[in-house]
């Protein structure tokens, strides 16, 4: 299978081409803007792999996307703007890059005549849960425009399979960390922050929680659901491993010898969803279950940000400037 990966120089884009490479023997095509989160760097060990080819274009522009696309048995549409807080400050770049840019890579593999649609998703499209958890059947409610967004792009591409039959498949992912994820998100920020001396701004007091999963989880999910998935459904994808942003703070902490005093209050973000939570039966029929332990996934999670200073102190200005 030939598979057209937007996204693809991110951090779940990428992580998800080097496990395409690395257990099939498919051809993946990587097609990225290059925007601030899109760094080469991720792909770097993939060049002269004769099944990874990379091109640069915007999910926005119908002829780059249309000249790109044609050849792939099936799209793989990772590419979106995802930062909540970014999103806060430029709304209109989101709507641009997930809804329109959707659009256009919905109506360009229709045409094409794609034999597969794989949109990723979120789960910050059903908004906040104060007890039990979301189903793939619950009416979505996002609260920010990152995940209005989202929800939104998740609706053009199902309405593409209802109006047009392109076979759309949709997943939806709890929060998610790893190597090659750019330090801008919780996770990566607070240790190279750390890492450079610095203090961690925790929103609020810090009890927001998220059900964490390593990427490398998460792609075995978006591959079996790829292949095995039901067209026109939505799958949740997640670890179950609920914890506090605080959680997240002190286990960061002690793995980096820091204490307390390296961490700052802040004024909580607006419109900061308490508490995200998904069931993951409907995957877990096809046979998915997440393997690495959370406290296996995060020591070797920070562990690769010790050891690769290299890759992220030439993009920590870019968060700075934020």
């Amino acid at each position: 299978m030939k598979l057209f990966v937007t996204g693809g120089a991110g951090f779940i884009g990428s992580n998800f081409a080097h496990h395409v490479l690395g257990n099939t023997d498919d051809e993946v095509t990587v097609f990225d803007a290059l925007t601030y989160a899109g760094n080469p760097a991720n792909l770097a060990d993939l060049e002269g792999t004769s099944r990874f080819s990379f091109v640069k274009g915007d999910i926005c522009d119908r002829e780059a996307v249309r000249s790109a696309m044609e050849g792939h048995d099936a799209v793989v549409h990772f590419a979106a703007e995802s930062h909540v807080d970014r999103s806060l400050l430029d709304p209109d770049v989101f709507v641009r890059t997930n809804c329109s840019g959707t659009n256009v890579m919905c109506d360009v593999a229709s045409q094409l005549g794609v034999e597969r649609f794989l949109h990723i998703s979120t789960d910050e499209v059903y908004g906040s849960i104060d007890e039990g958890s979301f189903s793939e059947t619950d009416p979505l409610a996002p609260r920010s425009p990152y995940s209005a967004s989202k929800a939104g792009s998740d609706l053009i591409a199902l309405a593409y399979h209802e109006t047009y039959g392109l076979p759309v498949v949709v997943t939806r992912s709890s929060n998610q960390f790893g190597p090659y994820q750019f330090p801008e998100k919780l996770i990566p920020f607070f240790v190279t922050t750390l890492l450079d001396g610095g203090q961690v701004p925790l929103y609020g007091d810090g009890l927001n929680v998220r059900d964490w999963m390593y990427v490398t989880d998460n792609c075995r999910g978006v591959d079996l659901v790829l292949r095995e998935g039901r067209v026109g459904e939505v799958y949740n994808i997640g670890a179950g491993n609920e914890r506090t942003n605080r959680e997240i703070t002190d286990v960061i902490l002690e793995a980096l010898g820091k204490d307390e005093s390296s961490v700052r209050y802040v004024e909580d973000r607006l419109g900061h969803d308490r508490r995200y939570s998904i069931t993951t039966e409907k995957v877990g029929a096809l046979g998915w279950r997440p393997e690495l332990a959370f406290e296996d996934a995060i020591d070797a999670t920070i562990k690769w940000f010790v050891d690769h200073e290299d890759w992220w102190r030439p993009l920590t200005a870019r968060v700075k400037n934020r």
